[in-house]
């Protein structure tokens, strides 16, 4: 297994984690832009935006709040749509372009190293994505560099795991029945940036200004057990590959553990799993 303590060994192992589940999330991209609506339109909001504007959106995914945001820039506009895994960025000009975004162009970046020069874009999205750095207060320097003086950030990460059952409560579910710990010690993960204390000091040592929090419920809602479950083979990139190891005998005992698990959260609509994310807006010095 790849050395996670060693910086370079960690970056390749999630880059390896989402070029994986790249496939399943371009299947399943409208549903997760769904789910993170609530999410996408306060980064927006909060973003700013104004016709004109030169957007970046960093770890994208499948590019859902890019191309939201094309249709706020207009024409004039241009919203750069970017990932570090070639795959996810091939799904978002794909989806940028059944769209007719035409204000759209994709790129291959490193969000710890981004290939632009300094004060290139007004704006910067990044929603889900800088909990997954290695290096987060690199990450978020270079956010800072790459805008322009008086430039904006909009950032969403996820709360604490405790408020996140959606994915807290599968993490668990491994840990007691595998004995298998999600993320691996040393690995970042959808929590790692989940104090907002610590959150909000990473932006602010990196120079941005004028920072507001925000709490954003976003709960997942499915009809059944066994659809939560089929997601989480699919598009859960931290326990995919653990999940789809697993014998028949200790598939079982999870699935067991986990539909009691679940049962506060069941109703007669399905299941509605809280979740909670924090978004960070804020501005570059003049």
């Amino acid at each position: 297994m790849t050395d996670t303590r060693d910086a370079s060994g960690a970056r390749t192992f999630i880059r390896g984690m989402w070029t994986d589940v790249a496939p399943a999330w371009g299947r399943n991209a409208d549903e997760i832009d769904e789910r993170a609506a609530p999410i996408t339109q306060r980064m927006l909001t909060g973003a700013a935006l104004r016709p004109s504007d030169r957007v970046l959106e960093l770890a994208s995914g499948p590019g859902g709040a890019g191309v939201a945001a094309a249709g706020m820039v207009g024409d004039e506009g241009v919203v750069v749509i970017s990932d570090v895994v070639p795959e996810m960025v091939e799904i978002a000009a794909a989806r940028a372009a059944a769209r007719g975004a035409t204000n759209v162009r994709t790129a291959v970046l490193d969000l710890e190293d981004i290939a632009e020069p300094d004060h290139s874009f007004d704006v910067v999205l990044c929603r889900e994505g800088m909990m997954f750095a290695v290096d987060p207060a690199r990450a978020a320097r270079e956010m800072r560099r790459v805008l322009v003086p008086g430039g904006r950030a909009s950032v969403a990460v996820w709360a604490e795991r405790e408020e996140n059952p959606w994915l807290g409560v599968l993490f668990d579910a491994i840990a007691e029945v595998t004995g298998v710990v999600v993320p691996p010690p040393g690995m970042p993960g959808p929590f790692a940036l989940g104090d907002a204390d610590f959150f909000q000091q990473l932006l602010l040592d990196a120079g941005f200004t004028d920072l507001r929090l925000e709490r954003i419920d976003a709960p997942l809602r499915v009809a059944s057990f066994d659809a939560w479950w089929a997601r989480n083979l699919t598009v859960a990139g931290p326990v995919v590959g653990i999940l789809n190891g697993l014998d028949d005998a200790t598939r079982g005992q999870l699935q067991a553990h986990l539909r009691h698990a679940l049962e506060p959260y069941a109703s007669d609509q399905g299941l509605e799993l809280p979740g909670v994310a924090l978004l960070l807006c804020g501005r570059t010095g003049s």
